[in-house]
């Protein structure tokens, strides 16, 4: 084991606000043991404002934290060094700005960009946006999308803007809209699905390891079914005996599961064009060949709307993605007498019953509203 630097000063940061200190240091001493930290606390050689401080305390903003010198192991220095060595190989990439104030921003997501890295992709959205702005102090997904859905992705600036937004998510406060194209002609009375979802692994054809994921409906008895609601409403769809008849879907989720509204539509014979995993494999084959703008290669998906209270000013705002270029051409050959969504309209926003935080203005996330 190296030795360290010698004694730490420390003075908290809004993205450590209302933080436990245990996690705090967790984050902040990378490469130092758990039981480490912990000693160092519980023998008071940790102080917080001059005193000294349980792991369980909750930190706030202008805490100065002493730390005392401590040890990095070998290993962990080396993972460090190959994290830091990976993290220059990470393009740096700005996307297409929404919205963004103080608080948070909203990007639209291209399809084909995983959202963060893991599961056999080295980078993602959120790590493209940090190496694009090596200033930002803190730059956290508040959800996540399918690497093939294209649309609305929140990212927080600050870690209370994180917290607000995802407890929003959880207590599903939050209005989310997809425009999903599908095959086949789907009934106008057909508005609710309440499915129960499964999520099981593939077999890996290699024998080694876990194969891909995947999701199913299950029965509503079934012990390992997950509660999943997805409100339907038909946009456009083909006229009765058309050929390959095609419906453009707005799409609600009222619960988050993995893959929910293409497992849920795919569950009623009606898939989403170019769905790799639950679609028409012949027809996307067939639409993936096709001439000019009869061709489509890549699921036609899109988070369109979302709604969600401003993390600070309380204010409900509505965010639009208007559909990618590549969708919307597709869109008028398949299904002309749609029309196309054309730019996506400013942000808009609605006076809050109360301002949950007196001292910022409402109307303060106007500040940096691109529109």
């Amino acid at each position: 084991m190296d030795a360290g630097i010698s004694v730490q000063w420390i003075t908290v940061q809004e993205n450590g606000s209302d933080q436990r200190l245990d996690n705090y240091l967790v984050r902040h001493l990378k490469g130092v043991p758990k039981t480490h930290i912990y000693r160092i606390i519980r023998s008071g050689e940790v102080r917080v404002n001059k005193g000294r401080a349980s792991a369980d305390t909750r930190l706030q903003v202008g805490d100065v934290l002493r730390l005392p010198p401590v040890r990095v192991s070998e290993r962990a220095a080396d993972k460090a060094q190959a994290m830091s060595e990976q993290a220059r190989a990470v393009p740096a990439k700005q996307f297409d700005i929404l919205f963004e104030d103080a608080y948070f921003l909203a990007i639209d997501k291209p399809a084909g960009v995983a959202v963060h890295g893991g599961s056999g992709v080295s980078f993602g959205v959120i790590e493209q946006l940090r190496m694009a702005r090596p200033q930002a102090e803190f730059l956290e997904l508040v959800h996540r999308l399918d690497r093939e859905t294209s649309g609305i992705l929140l990212v927080a600036k600050k870690r209370s803007a994180l917290k607000h937004l995802q407890t929003q998510f959880r207590d599903r406060a939050t209005g989310k809209t997809y425009l999903a194209l599908v095959l086949g002609r789907w009934p106008s009375n057909k508005k609710v699905l309440d499915k129960p979802l499964h999520k099981y692994l593939l077999d890996n054809d290699s024998g080694q390891g876990e194969g891909e994921r995947r999701v199913k409906v299950v029965s509503k008895d079934d012990p390992d079914g997950m509660p999943s609601l997805t409100l339907v409403k038909v946009h456009t769809t083909s006229p009765v005996g058309a050929p390959q008849p095609y419906t453009l879907l707005e799409v609600t989720i009222k619960t988050g599961r993995t893959h929910q509204i293409r497992v849920h539509l795919a569950s009623e014979g009606m898939p989403i064009a170019g769905d790799d995993k639950y679609g028409d494999f012949e027809r996307n084959r067939a639409l993936a060949r096709a001439p000019g703008e009869m061709q489509l290669k890549r699921m036609f998906l899109h988070a369109w709307r979302l709604q969600c209270d401003h993390p600070s000013t309380g204010q409900r705002m509505e965010l639009h993605a208007a559909l990618p270029a590549e969708l919307a051409q597709f869109l008028q050959t398949a299904l002309p007498q749609a029309q196309v969504l054309g730019p996506a309209p400013a942000p808009s926003f609605t006076t809050p019953i109360s301002n949950p935080r007196p001292d910022v203005p409402r109307g303060a996330a106007h500040a940096h509203d691109p529109a």
